[in-house]
């Protein structure tokens, strides 16, 4: 029988610090809020916070409570357990009371202060922007006159901005706590409850220069001021004790034990149902499934679900989507999830193409500059059919389908077009591969891309398939998918090379220029469900992609032996945007690899170990950056540092796809 929980444990030495404050950890909401800091409460993003509110789902977020600064009062001497990094210094340092962390099923700290035992448990609830936090306090008997305080520390700002001392930020008192808001003169209309089962104490003073390191290293502002509105008071007796805390946007009349059990009862046995209804049953897989529900989320613009590219800044972007459709929603056996987030992207398909990105707020418009993400769309419904059989919902997201395939055809924004060769060409920036600084290409693709030629055939072939099952007239659909087949190896096949030309640009006078940098898209050309390459030529684009791309992390965007490639994603904006894509492993290409190889070994046994041995080597990350979750990207030189966002949808989505599609050979319509 499967436990429940596998639960992951980390032990400290008080006098090493840089682990507790190097990795994060994260909670998620559903809405796209979160709650999220390193193991030693140090915030060192300007991201971090114990509630980030999200103001209209799952974007529009704001960090309202930045920290809760915690003290221990004992026989006249102060504990501090809080910890912080100010110009020169860190203080106070909390972090050496910390004994221990546990992971699962929801995260909680083990304390030390001089005998007295504090167990801290958080949690949000699903659906709500709220954060409830736990003190278990024991309290030996010769410990006398012993008292908890506990300090919020609130932001109240776009956690895109920082905030600075300002008389805008309010508070009045409630119930056993105060309500912190923003002044209305400004029309807002965001409040902050805070709310426990201790007296309050009201000061409203401020707290200055918090210093947030890896801004600095970003080349961003670091520095924030945090409003200070009092503390909570409690007198500890000996033996057990209990100090609860809530954050939340909502008003919350009141807080006790029976409550917060409730609610911690409920988020855990969502948890729960989440891994068992997966019904993968090994350790790494499983903690991938449970990683994946960090990436779901409602829209509230549409009622329906949509996926949070990566945590803590990204919004949800077509593109990620649609390729982590299957591994977040299908292998974990989520399918009326998945077809909610596929009509998400329908609804709002233009002139075919699906939104590239949704906007970080309500008033902002869509983003559709993407050439791939619509034929994204098409492969992930096939994969939903696959594994489903619901060819009812299908048949609803037919005539997206059709009018992709349509606009494509004739033409549409960007550049989009079917050339007079049947490929795809398009303008710049539109693939994955799309950093940019100012007016200046960093990976300049524009023309026709190998990957997206790929793409284009796939989804030919599925809208015939599809057309088909549907009794709907497939033979325009299939002439068009031969003559790219036809065309695309004499276009894009590199003899001298033994595998494929990146892309196919054109000058200002029209002349052809092949790309030969070597590059992982090109993998595409075999993962995808229909290629049209020989074996031959598959198993050569594998070869070469793992003698030079293949890392223990995922691909590199470019060879070592270019010379573009940049081995280290560091310094400021321009820096990190040159090399995002010029030598930076990307984790989520793990999983096309993955496939590409045991499709060119037929599935064997002996390949399947390998591919098995390629994705577990991402158990250990699990425990590097984001604890439980894999990061957006890593150095492409060794030791492969983790990079970028410490959870990305992807990342987690394609490593757990392969894992279970290759590796386990999970059987299709489970």
């Amino acid at each position: 029988m499967m436990e429940k929980y596998k639960r992951t444990i980390f032990s400290f030495d008080r006098n090493n610090s840089d682990e507790l404050c190097q990795k994060e950890w994260l909670i998620t909401n559903g809405l796209g809020g979160y709650a999220s800091s390193t193991l030693s409460f140090m915030n060192t993003r300007k991201y971090h916070g114990l509630l980030v509110a999200s103001m209209e789902p799952p974007v529009d977020r704001m960090v309202l409570l930045s920290a809760l600064d915690e003290e221990i009062y004992s026989n006249d001497i102060i504990y501090e357990l809080a910890c912080h990094r100010y110009p020169g210094v860190v203080h106070p340092s909390g972090f050496r009371y910390i004994k221990e962390f546990t992971e699962d099923p929801l995260p909680s700290w083990k304390y030390n202060i001089d005998g007295i035992q504090v167990i801290k448990t958080l949690f949000m609830e699903h659906g709500a922007n709220s954060v409830f936090v736990r003190y278990d306090i024991h309290v030996p008997p010769a410990k006398k006159n012993c008292t908890m305080r506990i300090h919020p520390l609130a932001s109240m700002r776009d956690f895109h901005k920082l905030a600075r001392r300002n008389a805008g930020i309010l508070q009045e008192p409630s119930n056993n706590g105060t309500i912190i808001y923003l002044d209305p003169s400004d029309g807002s209309e965001i409040e902050l409850h805070l709310l426990s089962n201790s007296s309050y104490t009201s000061s409203s003073d401020w707290y200055y220069n918090f210093e947030y390191p890896l801004e600095m290293e970003r080349g961003y502002d670091f520095h924030e001021d945090c409003f200070h509105p009092g503390y909570f008071e409690m007198k500890l007796s000996p033996g057990k004790n209990e100090m609860l805390m809530v954050a939340s946007t909502e008003k919350i009349t009141e807080i006790s034990s029976a409550s917060m059990q409730k609610a911690y009862d409920a988020e855990k046995e969502r948890i729960y149902m989440i891994c068992q209804g997966s019904g993968l049953t090994e350790a790494f897989p499983s903690k991938l499934a449970l990683a994946a529900d960090t990436f779901v989320v409602m829209r509230h613009s549409t009622g329906k679900h949509s996926v949070i590219a990566g945590y803590p800044w990204f919004a949800d972007w077509g593109r990620d989507t649609m390729i982590s459709l299957p591994g977040l929603t299908l292998v974990t056996g989520r399918y009326e999830i998945a077809a909610s987030i596929l009509s998400t992207f329908a609804e709002n398909c233009k002139d075919g193409l699906i939104p590239n990105k949704f906007p970080d707020h309500s008033t902002d418009s869509y983003a559709y500059n993407t050439v791939d993400a619509s034929l994204w769309f098409i492969n992930a419904l096939w994969k939903y059919l696959e594994y489903t059989n619901d060819i009812c919902t299908v048949e609803k997201m037919w005539n997206t389908v059709n009018d992709i395939i349509h606009n494509y055809s004739k033409g549409t924004s960007f550049g989009i077009k079917m050339d007079t060769d049947n490929l795809l060409c398009h303008d710049g920036q539109l693939t994955w591969m799309d950093a940019k600084v100012g007016d200046t290409e960093i990976t300049p693709r524009k023309g026709k891309a190998c990957e997206i030629n790929a793409l284009w055939y796939n989804a030919l072939i599925i809208a015939s398939k599809l057309a088909a099952k549907l009794g709907a007239d497939h033979s325009g659909f299939e002439e068009k998918a031969e003559q790219v087949r036809r065309k695309f190896e004499q276009v894009f096949w590199n003899e001298e090379q033994d595998c494929l030309f990146d892309c196919i640009g054109y000058d200002a006078h029209g002349k052809e220029h092949r790309d030969a940098s070597l590059r992982p898209n090109q993998i595409f050309a075999v993962s995808l469900p229909h290629c049209m390459l020989g074996p031959a030529k598959e198993k050569s684009i594998v070869r070469k992609v793992q003698q030079h791309l293949l890392t223990s992390r995922g691909l590199r965007t470019l060879a070592p032996c270019e010379n573009a490639y940049i081995g280290k994603y560091e310094g400021d904006t321009l820096q990190r945007d040159r090399a995002y894509h010029n030598g930076t492993v990307w984790p989520w290409l793990m999983g096309p690899f993955v496939s590409a190889y045991c499709k060119t070994k037929g599935h064997s046994l002996r390949s399947r170990m390998y591919a098995k041995e390629l994705l577990d080597g991402f158990i250990p990350h699990l425990a590097e950056a984001g604890i439980g979750n894999i990061s957006e990207i890593f150095d492409g030189n060794e030791p492969h540092l983790a990079r970028g966002c410490v959870a990305q949808a992807w990342s987690v989505a394609e490593v757990l796809r392969a894992y279970s599609e290759d590796v386990l050979l999970q059987k299709i319509n489970k």
